[in-house]
């Protein structure tokens, strides 16, 4: 799957795209669901941290999920923005253009270690996904392996 984001530097998707994956009938889909997860950045720089969408099987946008703040991070900001992303080779896309919104962290100057938030990400129908955001930011040059 390939993915552009108008207006939008680095890529990260991560499991928000519409409906919950198909499962067996016989199990209930999950209402509420939990993750965890850590992104790399930058003090002083904005950071992609997640991007959500929804597509839904005819390759269509459905409605944008509601996303909320729960725990703010103790150091940096959040700042949600609308985009268009665009993605080939999606299930069964072809190629396909949806609104979606893109949340960035930004670490202030002078910080440097980790910093953890909670979004909860809500989607028409009842399904809320819970997402516990640990960012590492490091200073220049701190992201380089050797």
């Amino acid at each position: 799957m390939r993915v552009i984001l108008q207006a939008c530097a680095a890529i990260l998707i991560y499991g928000s795209f519409g409906a919950a994956a198909a499962q067996a009938p016989q199990q209930p889909v999950p209402r509420e669901t939990t993750v965890e997860r850590q992104v790399q950045a930058l003090a002083n720089r904005d950071t992609q941290i997640g991007i959500y969408l929804n597509v839904l099987p005819d390759c269509t946008s459905g409605p944008l999920p509601t996303i909320r703040l729960v725990t703010p991070p103790a150091a940096g900001k959040v700042v949600v923005k609308t985009a268009k992303a665009k993605a080939t080779n999606y299930k069964a896309c072809l190629a396909l253009e949806v609104p979606a919104y893109v949340a960035f962290y930004k670490a202030p100057p002078e910080f440097l270690g980790d910093d953890a938030m909670t979004i909860e990400v809500k989607y028409q129908g009842g399904r809320t996904e819970i997402q516990k955001i640990t960012v590492k930011v490091s200073g220049p040059g701190g992201q380089q392996k050797i």
